[in-house]
């Protein structure tokens, strides 16, 4: 720095870069316009190979802040998502009989879960006694067909997330853009069950995505569900 250079600055400031010319090194612009004068003061023959090393050093630090930030959000969807999922499975066990149980999944339980359509789909044989009106029953067989919808059938207890499938939009009963398929077990003397989740939102149920949470809603239900029923 010239004696021209060094009388621009004034004596403060002068003095507490000084004291502590730390703060320049956690100032990325003053970094950086520094290592550019340096540039241009030694000519384009010459090559800084501290300026290329902060380059790369900034690149990474850029790449690590934007991982940090997802982690966050990450850990911050998945309380959210705990916290909803709890919510939900309150509001099944407050369920007095199997009518209000069943007839709260699309009334009181979808809008917890914030998804648009919750259904109970059960096959027909043999049949339970009191089933309410909103529960969906479809043919033997058709659980399978539908949860496959032309791709080979997955495990009896897998969950399926994906787009929605226009087998299943009569069963919503609105139009919706991605679902998720729970099969409910409830023993071999009664029939087969899922429960059908609908979203308006089509990045709501991906295949990519985890299902710990719904597969916890889906045993869960399943208690309840038999306990109703034995009720």
């Amino acid at each position: 720095m010239t004696a021209e250079q060094q009388a621009v600055l004034d004596s403060e400031t002068r003095d507490r870069l000084l004291a502590d010319p730390g703060v320049i090194l956690a100032d990325r612009d003053l970094m950086r316009a520094l290592v550019a004068a340096r540039e241009a003061e030694v000519g384009d023959n010459v090559i800084d190979i501290r300026g290329r090393a902060m380059e790369v050093l900034e690149s990474r630090l850029d790449r690590l802040e934007s991982q940090h930030e997802s982690v966050i959000a990450a850990a911050y969807d998945n309380q959210s998502g705990t916290a909803v999922v709890h919510r939900a499975v309150i509001g099944l066990l407050e369920s007095a009989d199997l009518a209000e149980l069943v007839d709260s999944l699309q009334s009181d339980i979808a809008p917890l879960l914030r998804i648009e359509t919750l259904r109970l789909v059960v096959e027909p044989a043999p049949a339970i006694p009191g089933l309410p009106e909103d529960a969906v029953t479809v043919p033997d067989g058709a659980i399978g067909r539908i949860i496959a919808a032309g791709r080979r059938t997955p495990r009896g207890d897998d969950i399926v997330l994906r787009p929605a499938s226009p087998i299943t939009q009569p069963l919503h009963g609105r139009q919706v853009a991605s679902e998720a398929m729970l099969p409910i077990d409830l023993g071999a003397r009664r029939p087969r069950a899922m429960l059908l989740m609908g979203s308006g939102d089509a990045s709501r149920f991906m295949p990519a995505h985890g299902t710990d949470l719904l597969r916890f809603f889906a045993q869960v239900f399943r208690l309840v569900l038999l306990s109703r029923l034995r009720g």
